[in-house]
């Protein structure tokens, strides 16, 4: 899950593939970044060319794949917090580029065709063709979104000394084939760790936000640039998975009155962070 992510507000700035993500700003003395790197499911017409599922698979695969709402999960926590958190935001689906994982072999997705740009679907199915080059799409997405993020984590230890990544997710309530540990318990919400990005204080106050959580099952790991990563003890991260069927119709549906309640839980959470010094 680690990997190097600046971009304008608007993510406008001119850097190729700088469109793809928005960087809201917060309260200037807030640590806190909100990332959200799973919620759209924007395909540019160039990139839906190159997958070869027709229009109703794509649509069917988006509903899978997709971190349905949880922008909006953000939005309303950064709205509800006493202190604003900055919020990372993806434009596009991770059908495009998954800015998450690693680009090379050290992701253990790869083996199930879902590196950095993904080649098989949620169940296996071919998504591109054998032999596709995965280069180009890396130039222009995966690098601007890593160097974006890498640069909005410098601006936080800047500006306040220190830098709490939450990677906001969400899964779904019955395991999909392409997950390499799906066996495991599936609690209301996952909490993510990492030794030495989660220390005990952000996960306990986790643990207080949200309630019937467990920790690093399905899913495990968070979201670290990797210029800071393992090296870096004023970065602090934790991936918040929220177990779809606590907020909307899966897969792919409408968000429920759940949403709200997960969006005040995550606010908790931020403002708690946000006073611990």
């Amino acid at each position: 899950m680690n990997e190097t992510p600046r971009a304008d507000t608007a993510g406008t700035n001119g850097t190729p593939g700088a469109s793809s993500f928005h960087l809201l700003p917060g309260a200037p003395d807030s640590p806190v970044l909100l990332h959200v790197p799973h919620s759209s499911r924007a395909v540019p017409a160039d990139v839906r060319a190159e997958i070869l599922l027709g229009d109703d698979a794509l649509e069917r695969e988006l509903d899978h794949i997709t971190d349905a709402h949880t922008a909006e999960i953000a939005a309303t926590a950064a709205a509800a917090a006493g202190t604003a958190p900055w919020r990372f935001v993806n434009r596009l689906s991770r059908l495009v580029v998954d800015p998450e994982r690693f680009p090379d072999e050290r992701e253990e997705m790869a083996a199930v065709g879902m590196g950095a740009v993904y080649t098989r679907t949620t169940h296996r199915a071919a998504l591109r063709p054998a032999g596709f080059d995965p280069a180009p799409l890396i130039d222009r997405y995966f690098a601007p979104y890593a160097a974006g993020m890498a640069g909005a984590v410098a601006d936080r230890l800047a500006a306040t000394g220190r830098a709490v990544v939450i990677d906001v997710h969400s899964y779904p309530s019955a395991p999909l084939p392409y997950e390499l540990h799906g066996d495991g318990p599936r609690p209301p919400v996952c909490l993510g760790t990492d030794a030495f990005h989660t220390p005990p204080a952000l996960l306990d106050a986790a643990r207080e936000a949200f309630g019937g959580v467990g920790t690093d099952s399905p899913f495990a790991g968070t979201y670290v640039p990797l210029a800071y990563y393992g090296r870096e003890p004023r970065v602090h991260a934790l991936m918040v998975e929220i177990r779809r069927d606590l907020y909307m119709r899966e897969p792919g549906g409408a968000a429920g009155p759940g949403a709200a309640a997960l969006g005040a839980a995550l606010a908790e959470l931020v403002d708690a962070v946000s006073r611990t010094a």
